[in-house]
């Protein structure tokens, strides 16, 4: 596959944001390969998605910045490139249940989408096998009442050493604190396994078999520091009836949830996701 930057950027609405970022792409040879944009109305806010071949640009990929840094301050741009020749790096976290990590573990191998997974944590050992197994590094760091700031200083530490991208909570059942929250805002993906923001919190299937849903989800959300209520990436929903109990529930529940967590993560690595105040902007 041919190599590509991707451009993606917010900022206030204005006339002639388009016209000023493809010229600017024309001028240089630049080749665009896909193009998406939007206008949020409520924040008069303007998003847009580019991606380039890189070996089109008439300069280095390196210098993409120094050329463009005068119409991202024109514009007040709030603006990112990414480079496919580098795969974000997404660091895993887990608890005891395995669907979504062996999911994501799947798909690394086979390349679904690009990304790299340099290690796995987890409170438990339960899945230390099946990561080595896939050579990868499995940190053991478990979560108590009495340790927690420790426990998370210590991935803090290593969000850092493997300059992680991203992070993504794959069933990890621990509420980060706020610091790490604040710390990585924007880089932390969870997966909920509700129909957000119905049924947020603890036991959702539980709390939705008592209200007799007809339809259960999974929302892939970012993480803020307030449970559950981070903007939302990608949401799925399955049908259930009156003869499934809460248990049958979380059975089911099990596939949208690896389904939109992947999703989601493909979303996020390939730059189609821009935060929009609360919500999120995703181009397909």
């Amino acid at each position: 596959m041919a190599r590509t930057l991707t451009l993606s950027f917010s900022c206030p609405d204005a006339s002639g944001i388009v016209a000023e970022v493809s010229t600017f792409i024309a001028n240089h040879k630049g080749w665009i390969t896909e193009a998406s944009q939007h206008t949020e109305h409520e924040l008069s806010r303007f998003f847009m998605r580019v991606e380039i071949k890189a070996e089109s640009l008439d300069f280095p990929a390196a210098d993409f910045s120094q050329h463009f840094s005068p119409i991202a301050k024109k514009f007040s741009m709030d603006w990112k490139l990414s480079d496919s020749a580098k795969p974000k790096r997404v660091v895993i976290l887990c608890s005891k249940q395995e669907h979504c990590l062996y999911d994501l573990l799947a798909r690394h191998v086979a390349q679904d989408f690009p990304f790299v997974i340099p290690c796995v944590i987890s409170n438990h050992e339960d899945h230390r096998k099946i990561v080595e197994a896939h050579g990868l590094p499995f940190h053991f760091i478990p979560v108590t009442d009495e340790n927690k700031s420790e426990a998370y200083r210590k991935m803090d530490a290593i969000f850092v050493k493997e300059k992680a991208d991203l992070i993504v909570l794959a069933r990890y059942m621990q509420v980060l604190d706020a610091e790490l929250c604040h710390k990585f805002a924007g880089k932390i993906l969870n997966i909920h396994h509700s129909f957000l923001p119905s049924f947020a919190g603890a036991k959702p299937y539980h709390q939705a078999h008592k209200k007799g849903v007809k339809l259960i989800g999974a929302t892939c959300h970012f993480v803020t520091a307030e449970l559950d209520e981070g903007p939302i990436v990608e949401q799925d929903v399955i049908r259930v009836d009156h003869s499934e109990s809460p248990e049958d529930m979380a059975h089911l529940g099990k596939d949208i949830e690896k389904i939109v967590l992947a999703r989601g993560l493909r979303a996020v690595v390939e730059d189609r996701v821009l935060p929009a105040g609360h919500k999120t902007v995703v181009f397909r």
